[in-house]
């Protein structure tokens, strides 16, 4: 049994963070183990409240996973603040586990910034460079480069400037472009581009945290980094073709749509 750890926020609506990363682990068959980072308050319509866990109490999470079941992938998510980020990155470097997936949640839907800016920093400078692929949506991929990106090419470029400055490779997400959902790899040698359609629905609550789970859920099971990608993208765009109507707002994305 292969075993992934998701070090990341509670969704007390159960369409993001932990629960969406242990219920994607579920449908890929391997053992889901988790570091809560936050608890949140939040359903489909937004998040209520917050509150942060220790940096202590995380510490002691991750050791006591590590140490007694260990890994074979993690799962790093929403890191709300400075002493959050470090913490985290204080275990990574203690344990330095395999295929660490790391989907920096930095930038909104609607462009609000999720993060200050002693926190990205802190964030590019102690994680980036321990993560075997990080993953930012095109915003989040404007805000780590400055490049404003309008088409493939911008992508790219960003992808690139993030490998030579983080030395991770880099999967820029283009859910937020007006086109086809194309996503494109980055590993340091050459592109790769992952291409679904369009689907028309509200309910994609949780894609980011899904897709990055799905990744490292698959590092997990020993496929190739672009192979892991590509399933992902697969599982991923089936699970909001089934997403599910739940709610007031935003609804969930079906973790289970392949065992329907």
């Amino acid at each position: 049994m292969k075993k992934v750890l998701t070090i990341a926020g509670s969704d007390s609506g159960g369409c993001a963070g932990i629960q969406a990363d242990l219920k994607t682990f579920c449908a890929h068959g391997v053992f889901g183990a988790s570091a809560i980072t936050a608890i949140t308050a939040q359903n489909t319509q937004g998040v209520c409240a917050i509150e942060d866990i220790s940096p202590d109490i995380i510490k002691s999470q991750i050791d006591a996973v590590l140490e007694d079941i260990g890994s074979d992938a993690v799962k790093i998510g929403m890191l709300s603040r400075i002493q959050t980020i470090e913490s985290v990155s204080f275990s990574i470097r203690k344990h330095s586990p395999a295929n660490v997936v790391l989907d920096p949640v930095m930038v909104s839907t609607s462009g609000h910034d999720l993060l200050s800016t002693d926190a990205k920093e802190s964030l590019v400078k102690l994680l980036f460079p321990m993560a075997h692929l990080i993953t930012p949506n095109i915003p989040e991929a404007e805000c780590l480069t400055g490049i404003h990106i309008k088409d493939m090419a911008g992508m790219e470029e960003a992808a690139r400037h993030i490998f030579e400055s983080c030395g991770c490779s880099v999967l820029v997400k283009g859910g937020h472009s007006v086109s086809d959902a194309i996503d494109v790899l980055y590993d340091g040698k050459s592109f790769s581009r992952f291409a679904s359609r369009r689907i028309d629905t509200k309910n994609t609550h949780g894609t980011g945290c899904t897709l990055s789970s799905a990744i490292a859920a698959n590092l997990a099971l020993g496929h190739t980094l672009e192979e892991s990608v590509k399933r992902a993208k697969e599982y991923i765009t089936l699970a909001i073709e089934q997403s599910l109507d739940i709610g007031k707002g935003c609804g969930p994305v079906n973790h289970m749509c392949e065992l329907r």
